[in-house]
């Protein structure tokens, strides 16, 4: 296969590739809360779209490892708790469904925040992780590209 034939199938398949759809929905869960006197939860995936039906467990921050509470979202994936305010600290909440879930930290007591949310955004560690790919990509494609322009030269 010549080289133009080369050069115009990399073109081409660099053409489909750029004309497929830009979102992407992996099923990522946000999940938010309001709290006066009860907490207002509301699970959602990264679409938008309710996690109706959720399972969801509440654990007091005397006992992390035994569920406080557990109930279900609402078809708008909301879940209403009142937590007990003789135990303040952080109350952890895990809402999951169909192999998809997170966790959210809420603090109750004196020091309560009044909203929060999880999700959203990427870690520091996840940042710098994906730059280091992409510079590590691009330099790998130079070298390659270099080796072969070196590789033409000799023969």
């Amino acid at each position: 296969m010549g080289r133009k034939w080369k050069l115009v199938i990399c073109i081409t398949s660099l053409l489909i590739i750029l004309g497929l759809p830009t979102e992407v929905h992996a099923h990522g869960v946000v999940i938010k809360y309001t709290s006066d006197i009860e907490i207002e939860i509301v699970a959602t995936y990264d679409t938008g779209e309710p996690m109706d039906g959720a399972q969801v467990l509440v654990y007091a921050p005397d006992d992390p490892s035994t569920p406080w509470l557990t109930g279900v979202c609402d078809d708008k994936g909301h879940f209403t708790f009142t937590p007990d305010t003789s135990k303040p600290g952080i109350w952890d909440v895990k809402i999951r469904q169909a192999g998809h879930g997170g966790i959210i930290h809420i603090p109750v007591g004196e020091d309560a925040v009044a909203t929060g949310s999880s999700g959203g955004g990427y870690s520091g560690l996840q940042i710098v992780l994906m730059a280091a790919c992409v510079t590590w990509g691009i330099i790998g494609t130079a070298l390659y590209l270099s080796s072969r322009k070196t590789a033409r030269k000799r023969a």
